[in-house]
Formats: C-alpha cells, structure tokens, sequence
C-alpha cells in the first residue's frame, strides 16, 4: 500500500498550481460509497468540509465536474449545493467522458486534476496531470496516485485535495486570514 503523501513534488506542485479543472468521482470519494434506500429512494452522505474545499476552488475559478457511473436526486442536488459547472450521472465509462468535457472547455489533460476511488476512475487517472485518491480506495489507484490522502472517501478526502490545490496556488493563506 502507498503511504499518505505529506509531500509533493516541484512537479506536483506544478500540476496543482497550473489547474484549472477538477474531476471527481462521487460514490467513495465524495461519500463513503456505502447506499441506503429508504422506501422512496436513494440516499447519500456527503462530507461539509470537501463541500467547503470546493466552494474555495470554485471561488479561484476553477471549474468542477463529477462523473460517475451511478446517480440519483442527492447526487444532483448536492452538486449543485457545491456549484458543480458539470455532473455526468449514469457516466458508463469514464474516459471518453472527461476527453469530451475537456474538450468542449478547451482545458488539457496538463490543467486537470481528478480524484477517485475504484477501477473505472483509472481512466480519469489517464486524462489528468495530477491523480489523488482517498484512504480506502482501491490498491491499484493508491499505486497510480500522486497523493494519496489520509481521510477516507466521503470523510474529508476532496478536502485534503482542494488544501493542496490551494497551497500550490498560493491561496492558502488568504483563506486562513479571511476565516479570522
């Protein structure tokens, strides 16, 4: 198993800095990828601090987008709680996905960050300069990952990754200063 990163790389950085488009995951990233039915539908948990790290990169002009393989009224809801420019339910594979957003946004693989938890997210791996992954997630993308972050999926993982974006932009210290 890949230890947490503490500490990136010049090249790392680089790629945090230069970011102007993060792809996440959303079932084990941004929630513990457990689902409860209740008798009329699907529920979900998200985490209020990865809610607030978007808010914070949102705010630096960088654009977020989900994709994911499932999707129900709470995914829809809580992205737009958290102002995602782009949600991608019922994705099917991943890859072509992000190439075509990526695409249409005019935004490179070099610009991008993604984070995810299980195989299929391998392929946003593919199309990103910078690859995070949660705690739990599956070994073959903590192995791939260039962070691997100490909290868990759905536990203030994306929080870990939208800090270390925001330091690699020099924005860290505003927003402690603006939080007094």
């Amino acid at each position: 198993m890949k230890p947490t990163s503490p500490e990136l790389d010049d090249r790392q950085r680089a790629a945090l800095a230069r970011a102007r488009l993060l792809v996440l995951d959303v079932d084990g990233t941004l929630t513990d990828g457990k689902v409860v039915y209740d008798e009329e539908r699907e529920q979900q948990r998200f985490c209020i601090r990865d809610g607030q790290g978007l808010a914070w990169l949102r705010e630096t002009g960088i654009v977020l987008a989900w994709i994911t393989g499932r999707g129900c009224e709470a995914t829809h809801r809580r992205a737009a709680d958290c102002g995602v420019a782009h949600l991608f339910t019922h994705s099917g594979p991943k890859g072509p996905v992000l190439e075509r957003l990526q695409e249409e946004l005019g935004i490179t693989a070099s610009e991008t960050v993604a984070m995810g938890d299980d195989l299929p997210d391998l392929a946003l791996a593919e199309r990103a300069a910078f690859f995070a992954a949660p705690a739990d997630a599956r070994e073959e993308l903590r192995r791939r990952a260039d962070l691997v972050c100490a909290s868990r999926g759905g536990d203030g993982a994306v929080r870990e990754l939208a800090e270390r974006i925001l330091r690699a932009r020099g924005r860290w210290a505003a927003i402690l200063e603006a939080s007094r």
